[in-house]
């Protein structure tokens, strides 16, 4: 039975729930660009707490049912070059939660363009954007601290909407 996905404000208690999923091996894995130390509990903190004091980070937990925290949804960065970010816990992957929590972000974030960036070999992510209007316009190596080397990266964009 699939989850209902929503989007509400980032609460205090939805910091462990985030925590516990952002420093799942795999996951860690899979989205590569990660913090350099993604298990310093106070580095953890002192990130969320800049993010969330940031008027230009919108910010919001996915919410599946109403009720269950299944991740985190945002949009950070200057006006032009903002980008979409998203991290599910691993547990839902698979399941179309992702997919929902951008389309519900996309709703709220009028910014055009926006710019997400994925592990080239993520295509469970790559993908995801692209089932809502993203498309790769590049390719470029970036360091990936959750691998400890140089990897390929996916750089898409969705464009403003025409006519």
């Amino acid at each position: 039975m699939p989850l209902h996905i929503s989007l509400r404000e980032v609460r205090d208690s939805d910091l462990p729930v985030f925590y516990r999923q952002m420093t799942d091996t795999t996951s860690l894995t899979m989205a590569a660009f990660t913090s350099e130390a993604p298990a310093d509990r106070g580095n953890f903190a002192a990130h969320w707490a800049r993010v969330r004091r940031d008027p230009r980070v919108i910010c919001w937990t996915v919410v599946g049912d109403g009720e269950t925290v299944v991740g985190h949804a945002s949009v950070f960065g200057p006006p032009g070059e903002r980008e979409i970010t998203y991290w599910i816990g691993r547990e839902y992957w698979g399941h179309g939660v992702a997919t929902a929590a951008l389309r519900a972000l996309l709703d709220l974030v009028p910014d055009r363009p926006l710019h997400g960036r994925a592990a080239a070999d993520n295509s469970g992510s790559i993908r995801v954007m692209e089932k809502c209007g993203f498309v790769v316009t590049g390719r470029e190596r970036g360091y990936a601290n959750a691998r400890g080397e140089e990897i390929a990266e996916v750089v898409l964009t969705l464009a403003a909407v025409q006519g």
